[in-house]
This record gives C-alpha cells, structure tokens and sequence, in this order.
C-alpha cells in the first residue's frame, strides 16, 4: 500500500483530542490523527463533521464507545467504503500501535487496534 492510513478519533466532549495531543507528545507523531468532538454538532453536523476528517482516501476511525451519536454518525458516513475500517471503544494503546504501522490496509489496522487496545486492559491491584 502506498498512501499511509489516517487515523480519525471521533468522541464526546474533548476526549479525542486529548488522546490526539497524547499521541503527539508521546510518539512525536503530530499529523497521525484528525481529532473530533460532537459538542455542540447536531446529528447531521457531526455526520459532515466525520466525513470531513476522514477524507477520501483509506482510513482507520477510532470512535469512543460502541453506541451513541459518534458511532452513529460514523456508520452513517462510512458504511460503503471499503477502504475506511471503525473500531469502537477506543483506547491509547490502540492508537499508539496504529501511529507506527499505517502502511497495512484499513481493515487490518482495525483489526492489530483491537487486538492491542484489549491486550492493554489488565487488572493491575486485587
């Protein structure tokens, strides 16, 4: 594949962009995400919102949690492109794996998020 993958966080209030600025400082990887909030966007505004950040070409879009108007408004836009994988449930260490290896296609990044993002829930104390 020759076009990296872009990387959507869309969320409520101002979730995505602080998982979008952590990413940043962390990796020093600036441009890995577009960042988007609904606060404030009717249904419709955010539906134009997601198409927006995502583009045109292949992409990988993290939304915060598996009901509610982000995902609603992502299904909305994105349900026929087959180059655009969703996940749902987004969490940093999915996106810190992701920002290192978006030269796979769409569908593959989603599923390495997946896998990644659940590998890092532990339990840590009794």
């Amino acid at each position: 594949m020759s076009e990296q993958l872009r990387g959507v966080v869309v969320s409520h209030a101002s979730l995505a962009q602080a998982l979008v600025d952590a990413v940043a400082t962390i990796t020093g990887e600036a441009d890995a995400f577009v960042a988007v909030s609904n606060s404030g966007l009717s249904p419709t505004a955010l539906c134009e919102a997601v198409a927006k950040a995502v583009g045109e070409g292949p992409a990988v879009v993290f939304v915060d949690m598996p009901a509610g108007s982000c995902l609603q408004a992502t299904l909305t836009e994105l349900r026929e492109r087959s180059q655009v994988a969703v996940v749902a449930g987004v969490n940093l260490p999915m996106l810190l794996d992701f920002v290192f290896r978006r030269d796979v296609p769409a569908h593959v990044a989603g599923e390495r998020a997946v896998e990644s993002g659940t590998g890092a829930i532990k339990s840590v104390l009794p």
